[in-house]
């Protein structure tokens, strides 16, 4: 008999919280080692959101169970903000509080998936999502995409990996790990195609405020308002204001689902904790200046990055308009000669990096596309310079 049940057996670790629990390792034994592997922004929580936690923890109030759907305070401030930011009007009621952006991802598979029912992924896709849906008993269907449509899917792309057995389209924008934006045109498409299949849509937007060119982030929420009783929002403080460590996220959608869901974490978690769900409402009630701030220095960083990949003989590079990733093709690299090794696979090709060149980054078998990269440009100016640079040189010697 086995010790571990299938279906936990069957999860996979995290594949960018491994390559940065590596490169941390490797940074303690003394060795000079550049991450880009980090899904979180370089700057530390504002220090208002700090001081509400500080005050939080004075208050008794916040020593006790709180309800399991959050603090009600937290859910009205982060409906008026979902209707300050994307134009979704909800009601307080429709608003679930979850340990991080994880917790919402898994609850929202959990609550709508019956076993057996399949859900449309576009390729690449995070991580976490795959894990989610079998865990929630759903089957996935890729929609692979490529540099040549800057990872974007098209309907047709939809309709094709459509079945009788499909309930559900995870629609991310911008996407970790591509950094891809859907315009609003498009946006829509999908929506309205979504609604005439009678699709549950689940939309990740924790990336929201990170866009930058001419890109516009668009919700399907109110891009297709017929669309509402079928979709679900997923979303957080940690990538907006330099919060992962604190551990919010939420879950929007119809009452019942909502409902369903909070019923689900009373016996997972029961409350988020009490005093970052009070950072969480100083975070949302606040306006975006902090997030200006970062937004800014992402970009400079965007550009760089994109710049200096694609000067790499055998990387291509499409422009990411939003998060904080750049997603670079480099299969003209595989199978050639380097450091006395023939990488196969953008995985050996990671191994062979971290060690040669000592730069730590996460290879496309993790997000369902091998032949590719995915590299976080949320670090300093200098260690993303000096990295790519270090790449430039072990990759000079490939024949």
């Amino acid at each position: 008999m086995t010790r571990i049940s299938a279906r936990v057996a069957a999860i996979t670790e995290s594949a960018t919280l491994a390559v940065d629990a590596k490169a941390k390792a490797m940074k303690a034994a003394g060795r000079p080692v550049i991450g880009f592997g980090a899904g979180e922004p370089d700057f530390p929580t504002p220090d208002y959101i700090v001081e509400a936690a500080v005050e939080a923890c004075r208050n008794p109030r916040f020593h006790k169970y709180t309800p399991a759907g959050g603090l009600p305070e937290l859910k009205q401030a982060i409906a008026e903000k979902t209707k300050r930011d994307s134009g979704f009007a909800v009601d307080a009621a429709q608003v679930l509080v979850t340990n991080g952006g994880k917790q919402a991802v898994y609850e929202a598979f959990a609550t709508l998936l019956n076993p057996g029912d399949e859900v449309l992924v576009v390729a690449p896709y995070w991580t976490t999502y795959p894990e989610a849906i079998k865990l929630a008993g759903g089957v996935q269907v890729d929609v692979l995409t490529d540099e040549t449509t800057g990872y974007l899917a098209s309907v047709e792309q939809l309709e094709a990996g459509l079945t009788e057995r499909t309930t559900t389209l995870l629609l991310v924008s911008p996407s970790n790990p591509t950094g891809a934006v859907y315009s609003p045109a498009q946006i829509g498409e999908i929506g309205r195609w979504a609604l005439e299949k009678g699709l549950w849509v689940v939309t990740d937007e924790i990336y929201e405020h990170l866009v930058y060119g001419s890109a516009k982030f668009t919700s399907v929420a109110t891009a297709v308002p017929e669309l509402r009783d079928k979709v679900v929002v997923v979303n957080g403080v940690a990538k907006t204001y330099a919060m992962t460590g604190w551990r919010v996220g939420w879950l929007i959608g119809p009452a019942d689902v909502v409902k369903a869901a909070t019923n689900l974490q009373s016996h997972a978690t029961s409350n988020v904790s009490n005093v970052a769900q009070a950072a969480a409402l100083a975070a949302v009630s606040g306006d975006l200046t902090a997030v200006t701030a970062m937004r800014e220095a992402f970009d400079r960083r965007r550009q760089a990055m994109v710049r200096l990949l694609n000067e790499i003989p055998g990387v291509v590079c499409p422009e990411p308009f939003g998060a904080f990733y750049a997603y670079p093709a480099v299969k003209e690299l595989l199978g050639k000669e380097l450091r006395g090794q023939r990488p196969a696979t953008t995985a050996e090709l990671a191994e062979l990096i971290l060690e040669e060149a000592e730069v730590a980054l996460v290879p496309g078998e993790a997000f369902g596309t091998p032949g590719y990269f995915r590299l976080s440009y949320a670090l300093g100016d200098e260690d993303l310079a000096e990295g790519i640079s270090r790449l430039a040189k072990l990759f000079a010697e490939a024949r």
